[in-house]
């Protein structure tokens, strides 16, 4: 069966309508081609299909540069170029802001890049012996699957984690512990990589000396997991202290290997810098930072003069930016408190806010607002989806206007669309 490509979903398929009108999604084609697919599931409403051939061809199609893509599920866009993929995401969060929020922004925000390649600071690659296929796997899952992808390269990792994968699937075949070993996850700061192995039974002291000999030849740290996240300790080398730097603001976070960070730090960086242009807090200003985290927009905006006070639901990652905030000589206040249940009003007024929820979003904050404060809104999003939802909220029921949104393209080669939008009363 042939079709004619519309445009691109939120999962990276081309979108096109079959000769009775039905939507198809076809996996590995683009905007603008005439395809032939294999139909892989029949629904009522929709179809969906894989690509065989491309008929005419679309100027944006381009060789992926990574031997694995169309298998492993950590890419889904490498086979067209960056054009193309923002102008997806651009309008995959204007079309949520207008279908789901019933809202536009006044203001189109220039788009955030940062670099295409090596960007990914975090990453959870499944570990898995399996005999049949020679051996240890160590990367990430396959499409739609739970089995490893046989890895032996990743371009979106940093090249110097990327040369580990080969080595790690040696490690993790030599452990007693292999079949027990389910994931090792890869934290990269701007001073050393720390990779966390979790493992489900205890290890012999073979095991060990094999982890310390890995540690000590290859450029990594290794932490061990017994349990969950809050069982992760160094093994090997003891101090394993990671930080990544804000270079506008003069700021070093710490952080564990386990904490949330963002995943891209050079697009973090610009992230951070334009959050805080948009919110401009002042000298005298009282500024709340919601869903905090270990700082990194809090202590930002508290170097600029403003009393700011951060609230997050995590009591270790409020104690680490208590951390971060005496090490870097600012006082800020930081608070544990349910999102999901806000308690704002001991706290008010606020004369301005940032927002930067998990994909889940902030609508419970959003109705929880006054009709008096803040002035001005910051909301940083992981999920277009929800952000229109809250966007409709704070629009329609709470007094505010959608000054300004934009993409920022955290997640390169991904389908992920984070954003940043600017509300004000």
């Amino acid at each position: 069966m042939n079709l004619r490509i519309d445009s691109l979903d939120a999962e990276g398929r081309g979108v096109a309508r079959n000769a009775e009108g039905k939507v198809v999604f076809v996996e590995g084609a683009l905007p603008g081609e005439e395809v032939d697919f294999q139909v892989l599931r029949k629904k009522s409403s929709f179809e969906i299909g894989r690509l065989t051939r491309v008929l005419g061809g679309s100027s944006s199609r381009q060789t992926p540069r990574c031997p694995h893509f169309g298998v492993c599920g950590g890419c889904s866009l490498q086979h067209t170029d960056a054009r193309t993929q923002m102008a997806a995401k651009q309008r995959w969060l204007e079309e949520n802001l207008a279908r789901i929020g019933k809202v536009q922004p006044d203001t189109m925000l220039p788009i955030i890049y940062g670099e295409d390649w090596h960007y990914r600071r975090r990453a959870r690659l499944g570990a898995r012996y399996v005999p049949k296929k020679g051996g240890a796997m160590v990367g990430f899952r396959e499409k739609r699957s739970s089995y490893i992808t046989d890895m032996r390269e990743c371009h979106v990792l940093p090249p110097q984690v990327s040369a580990l994968i080969l080595p790690l699937r040696a490690l993790v075949e030599a452990l007693s512990v292999r079949a027990r070993l389910p994931q090792i996850e890869v934290a990269v700061g701007d001073n050393a990589t720390v990779l966390v192995i979790r493992h489900l039974d205890p290890l012999t002291d073979e095991d060990r000396s094999l982890l310390r000999s890995f540690a000590e030849t290859h450029p990594a740290h290794l932490w061990l997991q017994p349990g969950g996240p809050d069982t992760a300790r160094p093994f090997h080398r003891p101090q394993s202290e990671l930080y990544y730097e804000l270079p506008e603001f003069g700021l070093r976070l710490a952080f564990r290997p386990t904490d949330f960070t963002q995943v891209n730090h050079g697009v973090n960086r610009v992230l951070v810098s334009r959050a805080v242009r948009l919110l401009d807090p002042r000298p005298g200003e009282r500024v709340a930072d919601l869903f905090c985290g270990l700082g990194n927009f809090s202590l930002p905006l508290a170097s600029r003069g403003a009393d700011v006070i951060g609230f997050e639901g995590s009591r270790e990652l409020v104690e680490r930016a208590r951390q971060n905030a005496a090490q870097n000589g600012l006082a800020v206040q930081f608070e544990v408190m349910n999102l999901f249940e806000p308690q704002l009003a001991p706290y008010a007024p606020i004369d301005k806010l940032l927002i930067d929820p998990p994909r889940e979003g902030a609508v419970e904050i959003a109705r929880a607002l006054p009709g008096t404060w803040p002035r001005r809104i910051v909301y940083v999003s992981c999920d277009p989806a929800t952000l229109a939802r809250d966007a409709g909220v704070l629009v329609h029921t709470k007094g505010f206007r959608l000054a300004a949104a934009g993409v920022v393209n955290m997640f390169p080669h991904t389908a992920h669309v984070e954003s940043i939008a600017l509300f004000e009363r």
